[in-house]
């Protein structure tokens, strides 16, 4: 009884310590942004700044439009997300129900795409949603959700259906579903947590993506809060304190999220 005790609060405190150093940057993020507008940041070990202040935090409101920004990073995740679980998981099922030899095949591919560099498809993107008409459009920044967004998470859909067990399938199939019927109410409520992993990594793929509303995009109307960051970045060098602000509205979000919907993940495995 005793050895199982001391085991316990051992991982207890262990799970502390992860907690802390994963808060830790968070935690420096906000007492940076309290820090007045224009006064350096401190280069030593500082909890909190000795004159903290919230004007910042309504300052970056004024400069930027912070709201704008943040509803069009919201709509990115809303079509993106979805979009990615759904032909994502299409193609991993698909992947899934072929021959050994042709799935073999689909792999070796799939993980030759994942090695492509992102950097080698922006010019022939960036001519592709010329010709369909979607530069400077949401159309530019969810492009990559018909296809998965990612080979990893196709193959991640794929691993997971691919450990359901052929007679499942077959069962299915006997019972009259179709494939659409098969996949929505047969296999994905039993690959329920890499849905979710894939979800998570999606939202943190488009909620923090750059590099696509810079190339393709060209009307400030349509810009997302990553954009926004730069634009703080842009104003002067001793404005770290506006800049930190401006992160913590963006980190806000996502922490929001991740709370609101902690219960539903401790159900996962139920």
């Amino acid at each position: 009884m005793k050895h199982s005790s001391s085991s316990s609060r051992a991982r207890s405190a262990l799970q502390l310590l992860v907690a802390v150093v994963f808060l830790l940057p968070l935690f420096w993020m906000v007492s940076a942004a309290l820090h007045p507008a224009g006064v350096p940041l401190p280069t030593s070990l500082q909890l909190l700044p000795s004159r903290p202040t919230l004007s910042n935090f309504t300052r970056v409101w004024e400069l930027v439009h912070i709201g704008r920004f943040a509803l069009n990073s919201m709509l990115v995740v809303a079509l993106g997300v979805p979009l990615t679980l759904v032909t994502g998981s299409w193609a991993g099922l698909a992947m899934a129900r072929l021959a050994p030899a042709w799935q073999r095949r689909w792999v070796i591919i799939s993980l030759a795409v994942l090695m492509v560099p992102g950097i080698a498809l922006w010019s022939t993107r960036f001519f592709l949603y010329e010709k369909l008409g979607w530069l400077d459009s949401i159309w530019a920044l969810i492009a990559p959700a018909w296809m998965g967004t990612s080979p990893f998470y196709v193959l991640m859909f794929y691993r997971a259906f691919r450990r359901i067990p052929a007679a499942t399938y077959d069962a299915a199939q006997l019972d009259g579903a179709g494939v659409l019927q098969m996949w929505w109410w047969v296999a994905l409520p039993i690959v329920r947590p890499t849905a979710i992993g894939v979800a998570l990594l999606s939202f943190v793929f488009y909620w923090g993506d750059f590099i696509s509303p810079l190339l393709y995009l060209s009307s400030q109307s349509h810009y997302t809060l990553p954009v926004a960051l730069q634009l703080f970045q842009q104003l002067s060098r001793s404005q770290w304190a506006l800049l930190m602000a401006a992160t913590a509205w963006a980190t806000l979000i996502p922490v929001v999220l991740f709370i609101a919907l902690q219960p539903y993940f401790a159900r996962i495995d139920e």
